[in-house]
């Protein structure tokens, strides 16, 4: 389904009554170098523990399908009155809002990973609730309780009242959390597998009206920050019109794929006639598929499995790599072959990774590195997500 793209000009030139429904938050890029080197710390870390062929099972519909090894983008919210600022992952495949508490354990140190932490004690609009919270993340749980106060987006855009979690213990995020550069998570999944059945921040924001229409938008730069919109989207930021796509199920935002090709791969369809399922989540970097497809779709472009558990390849030949291509909904979504790279230190990092979760976890994860190719609309109410080429920010 296409649509003309409808206008979302910047909050500052629109009317005041308009302008505060629309904003928009900056994304801060956290360096490819940094990233993998982020991601092979974890892996190495991870296959010390569990061994290399570990695999995570869904136990209940709240555990998160990640565990934010590779997570690349992060922006500014507010919690309290006085607002007390965090730097947090804006994550679609997930649902609730989470920062540290003041005293909170395995949450960084005076060294690196410093994090920022809340401290109920000094915000006016706090509200206590007590109830017990924790989520399963592929390496452990993060616990707390939660509360209530003020969340603040884009600086004037006030969330009143909203449940979130004041974590103690992050430590089942290990090397991810503390080597990250965000201080927690800001979920914007669906309320139907958010911890607790608590309503989402932009459930919240829909609910009360601060937002101009049920949407929200990414736009993720090549190379440099990418730009988060609360309220609509912006038409600058793309070419073309928006193509749209019916959610199979507002849990993730799961969406159905037609097939996944590359040179002579082509994706198999499920043997029992059910659809390819992939997750578009903006909290992830790499795009996964089943361990199997992406070992063959590997090869098909010439890359090599590593010591780490990823694939890399040789740097010289970018140029005759494939372009990598999902069809969805009826259309092709091109990745070409050197956009699905990620260099990094003199090494070209295929941003692909296998990933086998069993029902009812998703069999692909779209991430940023297809999100940077296509800016993404997400639409709360009609269950929609839309497509469009985005704009090079290349020199």
């Amino acid at each position: 389904m296409k649509i003309s793209a409808l206008a979302v000009i910047l909050a500052c030139a629109l009317p005041e009554a308009y302008s505060k429904k629309v904003v928009r938050i900056p994304l801060n890029k956290r360096t490819d170098e940094e990233m993998v080197a982020n991601l092979n710390s974890a892996q190495k870390l991870e296959k010390s523990l569990r061994g290399s062929t570990h695999t995570r099972n869904l136990k209940e519909e709240n555990e998160v399908i990640k565990d934010y090894a590779n997570a690349q983008y992060f922006g500014s919210v507010s919690i309290g009155s006085p607002p007390q600022s965090f730097m947090v992952i804006f994550d679609t495949g997930s649902s609730n809002l989470w920062v540290p508490k003041k005293g909170c354990t395995h949450c960084g140190n005076p060294f690196f990973g410093q994090k920022s932490k809340y401290d109920h004690d000094k915000s006016g609009s706090y509200t206590a609730d007590g109830k017990d919270f924790e989520i399963m993340y592929g390496s452990g749980s993060v616990s707390g309780f939660f509360s209530k106060d003020s969340v603040i987006l884009a600086d004037d855009l006030e969330v009143t009242g909203q449940s979130f979690a004041e974590v103690q213990d992050a430590g089942g995020l290990g090397l991810a959390y503390a080597l990250g550069k965000f201080d927690g998570i800001l979920g914007l999944g669906f309320t139907s597998i958010s911890v607790g059945g608590v309503p989402t921040v932009f459930e919240n924001a829909i609910e009360q009206s601060i937002v101009d229409e049920p949407v929200f938008s990414f736009y993720l730069g090549d190379n440099g920050p990418g730009e988060l919109t609360f309220g609509g989207y912006d038409d600058s930021k793309f070419e073309g019109d928006l193509t749209y796509t019916k959610l199979l199920q507002a849990t993730y935002w799961e969406i159905a794929l037609d097939g996944v090709s590359a040179g002579d791969y082509k994706a198999p369809d499920n043997a029992d006639g059910s659809p390819i399922t992939a997750i578009v989540d903006s909290g992830t970097s790499l795009i996964t598929g089943p361990k199997k497809e992406i070992a063959k779709l590997a090869k098909a472009v010439g890359a090599k499995s590593s010591f780490t558990g990823q694939y890399t390849i040789d740097c010289a030949t970018l140029d005759s790599m494939p372009d990598i291509v999902f069809t969805i909904d009826g259309t092709e979504y091109t990745i070409p072959g050197a956009k699905a790279v990620i260099q990094a230190s003199g090494t070209c990092l295929f941003a692909f990774m296998g990933a086998d979760f069993p029902p009812p976890g998703p069999q692909w994860i779209l991430g940023d590195v297809f999100m940077r190719q296509y800016y993404t609309v997400f639409n709360y109410n009609e269950k929609t997500i839309g497509f469009a080429k985005a704009v090079s920010t290349e020199a």
